[in-house]
């Protein structure tokens, strides 16, 4: 079955550097820069530094150059149906403008969830598998 931590359970607060567009996530934290995993952005040092900025040369993009970011489209990682609030899914009752944590619980990919094929493998392909997308 696929798992992976559910989007409504993570910590709800990610951030984006304003030159380079990169996202700082707390589900993930940077591991390879000795950030663990749940390291709210509130909690990163203070010498914190845009990991893409200064790998680029654009300076030492702190803290400061960060501004909040809510995610509105979501990405299943099986086979790339993106789910967009703007849109919803009516046809399956899905109102536009449907937040992606007010979907139900059981809600499943409209796309491999119907592949039985998919299912038999990996089990019910639900909205704890999306992963939010930065476009």
């Amino acid at each position: 079955m696929v798992t992976k931590k559910n989007v409504k359970d993570a910590p709800a607060k990610r951030y984006k550097c304003k030159l380079c567009g990169y996202i700082y996530s707390p589900l993930r934290g940077e591991p390879h820069n000795g950030i663990p995993a749940g390291t709210s952005f509130e909690d990163l040092p203070d010498n914190y530094i845009c990991p893409v900025c200064g790998m680029q040369g654009k300076g030492k993009i702190g803290k400061w150059g960060f501004e909040e970011w809510v995610p509105t489209k979501y990405l299943c990682p099986v086979c790339g149906y993106i789910y967009d609030e703007a849109r919803g899914e009516p046809h399956n009752g899905i109102p536009p403008g449907t937040k992606f944590e007010e979907l139900p619980e059981d809600y499943i990919c409209p796309v491999c969830g119907l592949d039985a094929k998919i299912t038999r493998e990996l089990g019910k392909v639900g909205k704890s598998v999306f992963e939010p997308l930065d476009i």
